[in-house]
């Protein structure tokens, strides 16, 4: 069976649409039971699972697409505006941080990924930092970091696991 890159694009598109599903309902779980010990700020990142899995299974351009239909209709149904905003600046800088991190080649999925919890934090901080005109935020980094890596390692692990069950023809060429 070949790579899903090499399969026809409709195939492509209807994972990615499942995916995208998917991270959706996972958003909405994290939305209705959060998960944040008490913490402001802090989620588990269920849907990154979703993300992390596409990035190996689909490539870059379709966890691209997945994650931002994903920030938005979130956004949308779930956070609210600012909440769509905060989610964008760090879906997108946790993305661009995995796509370099996994294009190296050093990394394990649990590298990655906690690098990703990390900079998904850092992206939010970042706009929160800005919209309110205060950089006494940045004295929250160190919580946020702690559990991004926190995160990180276990949406690293479940990812792991996930990939070692598919089939070696479902992975990307690029997945291993």
């Amino acid at each position: 069976m070949p790579s899903t890159k090499q399969k026809k694009p409709a195939y492509n598109v209807a994972l990615a649409a499942m995916m995208s599903a998917l991270a959706l309902i996972f958003s909405y779980i994290e939305a209705i039971i959060p998960i944040n010990f008490g913490i402001p700020g802090i989620k588990l990142g269920i849907a990154n699972l979703v993300i992390l899995t596409s990035l190996y299974v689909l490539g870059t351009g379709y966890t691209f697409t997945i994650n931002i239909l994903r920030i938005f209709v979130a956004g949308l149904l779930f956070n609210g505006l600012f909440g769509a905003v905060y989610s964008l600046a760090g879906g997108l800088l946790s993305l661009a941080v995995m796509v370099l991190l996994k294009k190296t080649g050093l990394f394990s999925t649990i590298g990655i990924s906690m690098a990703g919890g990390v900079a998904h934090n850092l992206g939010q901080l970042l706009v929160a930092a800005l919209i309110v005109s205060n950089m006494k935020l940045f004295f929250y980094f160190p919580v946020l970091l702690f559990s991004g890596i926190i995160s990180g390692i276990l949406i690293g692990i479940l990812t792991y696991l996930i990939l070692k069950k598919l089939p070696k023809s479902f992975l990307s060429n690029a997945s291993r």
